[in-house]
């Protein structure tokens, strides 16, 4: 058994395709598929179901691309050591956001971070956070931002703010001069929403029951086509604090607080607990904090 065989199995659980692995870890496809059945031959399991055009990964196989990456974690650490020596703030930081945070925050924090890291760029990725869990497990993303709760074995968490929600009509609304909504009226409209594949949707629905109960609901891909669909006068929608800044704002809609108790999500960092930068973890977490929008609500 190799570390390469190790990242050979890596990639091709998250590519799902032998060609386009063998490109990511810069081998022809052959060697890689010959270094991957060496291996299912020492370890005398199928790690790999191969299809024509499909390949899963077994039941074994998962938990060992699991472990698999975690070996390939700590086996970077010492590349990590070397290359940094006692300065965590030094070298790419791999961060996953969730969509409905990323768009938002990262114009905000990415001036802060380079003043108080300037050696340590951010590979981002954007994604739910379904799949940005599995790219943390797999060791395929340092750090995340994500929506709490988030209890998973192995991994830590702090959280960064609180965020408001906010309801949106169009301008010509009936509700367009109100003050403030409160949640159960929400049942009373035709309310857009990301589809079930975003947490967001199942905060709203949470914080607003009679909504999820006996509401007529619409999805969305993203929170920018739900406004332009709000936009366009189809329904009225729910947005975060951050989503309707002056950056984000449309002369035709209307941001309407919530009555109180007013719904809120709190953003955390993930990372897991072998993670050795906790330098990194601690810079991204205290510039999140110096953000001063007043989107991103302080923790009480």
């Amino acid at each position: 058994m190799t570390l390469n065989e190790l990242r050979y199995i890596v990639a091709v659980s998250r590519e799902l395709n032998f060609h386009r692995a063998a490109e990511r870890c810069f081998v022809t496809q052959p060697a890689l598929s010959l270094g991957i059945q060496k291996l299912e031959g020492e370890l005398g399991v199928k790690l790999f179901e191969r299809k024509k055009n499909d390949i899963t990964l077994t039941a074994v196989g998962e938990t060992i691309v699991e472990q698999a990456a975690r070996v390939l974690d700590e086996a970077d650490k010492v590349k990590q050591l070397a290359r940094q020596g006692s300065n965590p703030l030094v070298g790419v930081v791999r961060l996953g956001v969730i969509y409905t945070v990323g768009s938002y925050l990262l114009p905000e924090l990415i001036p802060i971070l380079r003043q108080n890291a300037p050696e340590m760029p951010l590979e981002v990725e954007e994604s739910t956070t379904a799949s940005l869990e599995s790219q943390l497990r797999n060791g395929l993303a340092d750090v995340i931002v994500i929506a709490l709760p988030f209890d998973i074995p192995g991994i830590e968490t702090t959280p960064l703010y609180d965020e408001a929600f906010v309801v949106v009509v169009p301008i010509d609304h009936p509700w367009a001069n109100r003050q403030n909504v409160a949640a159960e009226e929400l049942s009373q409209e035709k309310v857009l929403l990301l589809n079930s594949g975003h947490c967001f949707s199942n905060q709203v629905t949470q914080a607003c029951p009679e909504l999820a109960r006996n509401g007529q609901v619409l999805q969305g891909n993203s929170l920018e086509t739900v406004r332009n669909m709000v936009a366009s006068n189809l329904g009225i929608t729910v947005l975060p604090m951050s989503a309707v800044i002056e950056r984000h704002s449309s002369p035709i809609l209307k941001i309407i607080p919530f009555a109180d108790p007013v719904p809120f999500r709190r953003v955390a960092l993930a990372w897991r607990k072998s993670f050795s930068r906790v330098g990194a973890i601690e810079a991204i977490a205290s510039s999140v904090k110096q953000i001063t929008s007043p989107s991103f609500m302080p923790i009480a």
